[in-house]
């Protein structure tokens, strides 16, 4: 579970989610903070799950305007305010995931089944342009070492992920596991 704020380090007016919410503003007038219960959420600074993303587990996000690896956030995309949540659902097995240098599947394709600090010393692959997520769920980020602004990604495939909606990555050079300990 989720609660959401309208002012910062937890005053105002409260919305308590538990499941996906396009638009958080039919709640709330804003959100400038929030404490996660329970569980694992994507929240986005845009209705509709589009935007930059910033991946929350349990613990409390006093100021959305200044997040950042400081505050314990994975992606460190500015927010204005956070505009819909998607939760992430725990996943108990193995991950795998194929990734391609290019667009529709195409170029140098790589397995994987664990996190990968750098695309580019692993595999020798500068960017990865589509995937197919097979199990489990995923971020993706800009650049090494899981930094900079990502992008969740569930089972599925994504024929180009320069065109996804939800994302304003323009290259993607780390992966990592969503684990169940959120």
């Amino acid at each position: 579970m989720i609660i959401f704020y309208e002012e910062r380090n937890f005053q105002g007016r409260s919305y308590e989610c538990s499941s996906d919410c396009s638009d958080i503003h039919m709640h709330l007038n804003r959100c400038n903070s929030c404490r996660v219960d329970s569980g694992c959420f994507v929240v986005y600074e845009r209705p509709n799950f589009m935007g930059n993303q910033i991946f929350l587990r349990r613990g409390e996000y006093s100021d959305f305007q200044r997040m950042g690896s400081t505050m314990g956030m994975t992606g460190t995309a500015m927010m204005e305010s956070v505009r819909s949540c998607r939760v992430i659902p725990m996943h108990r097995g193995q991950f795998r995931m194929r990734i391609y240098e290019r667009e529709n599947f195409g170029g140098q394709m790589q397995e994987l089944m664990e996190d990968c600090e750098s695309l580019q010393e692993r595999y020798s692959m500068s960017d990865c342009q589509s995937c197919n997520v097979m199990e489990g769920h995923w971020l993706m980020f800009e650049q090494p070492n899981f930094r900079g602004r990502m992008v969740y990604l569930r089972p599925g495939e994504y024929r180009s992920l320069r065109d996804m909606t939800t994302s304003n990555i323009t290259r993607s050079s780390s992966v990592r596991r969503v684990m169940d300990a959120c």
